[in-house]
């Protein structure tokens, strides 16, 4: 029997699983919410002293049901839907005083886990921060995207920098405030995405930035950024962030990625500050991973946030 670490704050939490794979054209994400429940995470956090219940999952069409709409931003219909629903659960979560762990998924269901936070921090008259922990700035609009797919506009989308149905869920846009939006860890993007992202005005850490001014510098100040004038703030980690030799079940890997102990150090120093609103991971794809291992260590990361310490 494991023993419950006596310097974790116990935490109620409500597991969330968006089983949605509408936003790329990789299939497999979709069983990301599985993959992480079945290494453990509901147990694993219970041993840390939290206590967990698990939501389900939010009712996702599937791209054989349905017709890609528009080729410059398909499914948005769909994702709309979905995004939509996931965040009136969101709401009902912080509502319930539990905190929203999301689970994807491709990373288009971000807008609805942070739109669900920052509209329940609106009716305190409270913004909310965002740290966006990822490969890619997912900053393109469809104007910009080669693609045409939604998961690399999440955060286009929660910044207003274009108008659409998904990024005015709840009537309300941007979501976040461009000062308390910070891109971590980024190092694929594409050529017109770079104009996004100054347009944007966000804070942005490269991995170049980690890797000349370290992890610890790098997080600190991205929480600071977030933390400041706001409720606290919702981490959003794509395991594309960290390197595939770690995270090899990703919809689109990109080598140089966060170390294992990188990754760690990143979400111990969240636990350590104490800000965390709530927190998703996206983007796990169980079809091209080996024996569950980027799930496995999506939960050791959860577990990492919500304050696991070495010692």
């Amino acid at each position: 029997m494991m023993t419950t670490s006596a310097n974790i704050a116990p935490r109620k939490i409500r597991v969330i699983g968006v089983p949605l794979d509408l936003g790329q054209s990789r299939r497999g994400v979709d069983m990301g919410p599985s993959a992480v429940r079945v290494a453990g995470l509901e147990a694993r956090l219970e041993a840390l002293g939290h206590e967990v219940e698990d939501g389900g999952n939010v009712a996702v069409a599937i791209p054989e049901q349905k017709k890609e709409g528009d080729t410059h931003a398909k499914y948005l219909k769909e994702i709309t839907a979905t995004c939509t629903k996931h965040a009136e659960l969101v709401v009902k979560t912080l509502e319930a005083g539990r905190v929203p762990l999301a689970l994807g998924g491709d990373h288009s269901m971000a807008v609805g886990t942070v739109s669900g936070v920052a509209e329940f921090y609106r009716r305190q008259n409270q913004p909310v921060g965002l740290i966006w922990i990822d490969a890619h700035t997912d900053i393109n609009t469809p104007e910009s995207s080669p693609s045409g797919n939604v998961h690399g506009m999440p955060l286009a989308a929660l910044l207003g920098l274009w108008s659409s149905e998904l990024g005015n869920i709840f009537n309300f846009s941007p979501k976040v405030k461009p000062q308390n939006c910070v891109l971590v860890g980024v190092r694929d993007i594409d050529a017109v995405e770079k104009e996004n992202v100054v347009r944007a005005g966000i804070g942005v850490f490269t991995m170049r930035d980690i890797d000349e001014r370290g992890m610890r510098t790098v997080m600190e100040e991205a929480l600071r950024m977030a933390a400041r004038g706001t409720a606290g703030y919702h981490i959003s980690l794509d395991m594309d962030w960290v390197d595939p030799e770690d995270a090899p079940g990703v919809g689109t890997p990109v080598r140089g990625g966060a170390t294992y102990r990188e990754a760690h150090l990143a979400m111990e120093i969240i636990a350590d500050h104490g800000r965390m609103l709530s927190f998703e991971i996206v983007e796990v794809n169980p079809v091209i991973d080996e024996h569950n291992k980027t799930a496995d260590l999506a939960v050791e990361l959860a577990l990492s946030a919500f304050g696991k310490k070495i010692l």
